[in-house]
């Protein structure tokens, strides 16, 4: 059965989407630790990280930072943090997450969003794309 991120990638399931390209997908966590945090996924299923093919794994890495870059050009933050944890979707994915302070970085900090700001800040990180 297809994995929940394999259905947003098919569109099946919306999203707010920022990018994608042939192999890679990013879309705005819809519960975020801050407002910008952003997924980036390969459209390979994959479960686990290090399971990928090292071809796949440096793409996606390469796909997430000029990801991560848009979110920084896009959101006021100090910095983006990633993380790669993969517990909740069986779907290898790299969080993107502006950061200020440490407790956003936490997973215990949640940031509430309309879908208006949702498709705002959408809209700034796709604009600060290269």
């Amino acid at each position: 059965m297809p994995t929940l991120f394999t259905k947003i990638i098919n569109g099946e399931i919306p999203c707010y989407k920022i990018a994608d390209d042939e192999n890679y997908f990013a879309f705005l966590d819809i519960n975020p630790n801050a407002k910008g945090h952003t997924l980036c996924i390969p459209k390979q299923e994959t479960d686990k990280l290090m399971d990928l093919d090292e071809e796949t794994y440096l793409g996606l890495m390469r796909f997430s930072r000029k990801i991560g870059k848009a979110i920084e050009a896009a959101v006021d933050c100090k910095r983006v943090g990633m993380t790669v944890i993969g517990l909740e979707v069986p779907h290898v994915h790299v969080h993107l997450i502006p950061l200020n302070e440490m407790k956003q970085a936490t997973f215990q900090h949640k940031e509430q969003l309309t879908p208006t700001e949702f498709e705002e800040i959408a809209e700034k990180i796709r604009m600060a794309i290269e």
